[in-house]
């Protein structure tokens, strides 16, 4: 699907035709003719638009003639709704420099940062200032990053809540999710340094000479680095947690079996004296009136003297 926006008295606005101060947004689903139709229009290389199409595309930036295509990594919620995936994945924006368009593309629909442009929800956004345009896209790409990794801390201080009070393994679960949430930011995140830095050093978009597109630009790249340094610590931190809880679990288990063994040794002493007298032969005492008494009292006596040797031990 294939949907044209243009600045309108400085807000963005939906156009029936591209013009030379439009930006073209492609989101699936694709007709079979529809990206080869504007690969051709555009002179771009096909892959430029199919490349960006693939979630484990890198992080990384092309030039083809005229054309220039920026991959970037954006994360999003996973559509996968179960305990042992993680909670947001990372998919590539593809955004497509050539003299005559700025295109965007993704292969998910409704993107949480291009559908912030789409809703007019950010100020000052004018698909004619092309490099701005960019700059905007990294710097709510960012953003997005760091309201994710904070809302992932909130959840996991959550579940370390619950894990004080249960030793249920659908809380390891969530954590587990959340750990594989990261990891995608980290990866993502350290692409995306690299390109950037990358794009600096080559000044890929041609701002050198303006001193606010480059300061903004330098300031995406320290967030940049904020978040990713953020992904280090919470992974750290939940790796410890984990850890940690992996531990208290097996250590609850050990103290557990070891009670229960106490107690089966506790009450395996009033059986051995009762299965002396259980056999068919001569016992001492067997005739006496008060027998069945003294074996119970010497039962209780030896079963209190193994728990005060237990005791003694620091084992109960």
């Amino acid at each position: 699907m294939t949907s044209y926006f243009a600045s309108k008295n400085g807000h963005l606005g939906l156009v029936e035709q591209p013009g030379p101060d439009t930006w073209i947004h492609l989101v699936p689903p694709f007709s079979s003719e529809e990206l080869p139709e504007i690969a051709a229009r555009y002179d771009l290389p096909i892959d430029f638009l199919t490349d960006p199409l693939d979630i484990d595309e890198r992080s990384r930036y092309e030039r083809e003639d005229d054309a220039r295509l920026i991959v970037i990594n954006t994360p999003v919620l996973s559509r996968v709704e179960t305990e042992n995936d993680s909670i947001y994945i990372t998919v590539p924006i593809g955004i497509i420099l050539t003299p005559e368009a700025l295109i965007t593309i993704t292969s998910t629909p409704d993107h949480p940062v291009l559908q912030l442009f789409i809703d007019n929800k950010l100020r000052n956004i004018d698909p004619a200032r092309r490099n701005q345009f960019v700059l905007r896209i990294f710097e709510h790409t960012v953003y997005r990053f760091l309201t994710c990794l904070k809302r992932l801390n909130v959840k996991r201080n959550l579940i370390e809540q619950e894990l004080y009070d249960s030793s249920r393994n659908r809380e390891l679960k969530q954590l587990l999710s959340i750990e594989k949430s990261l990891v995608y930011f980290i990866n993502a995140l350290n692409g995306n340094e690299l390109l950037k830095m990358k794009m600096k050093r080559a000044d890929f978009l041609g701002i050198r000479h303006d001193e606010d597109m480059w300061d903004l630009f330098e300031d995406i790249i320290i967030d940049n680095g904020q978040a990713l340094e953020m992904a280090n610590i919470y992974t750290n931190i939940l790796n410890g947690t984990m850890d940690a809880y992996g531990s208290i679990i097996s250590n609850n288990l050990n103290i557990t079996i070891q009670r229960l063994t106490l107690i089966t040794i506790v009450l395996t002493v009033p059986m051995v004296i009762a299965s002396f007298y259980g056999m068919n032969v001569p016992m001492p005492l067997q005739e006496g009136n008060y027998t069945y008494l003294l074996i119970l009292l010497l039962s209780i006596f030896l079963s209190f003297a193994v728990i005060f040797y237990f005791r003694k031990k620091r084992l109960f």
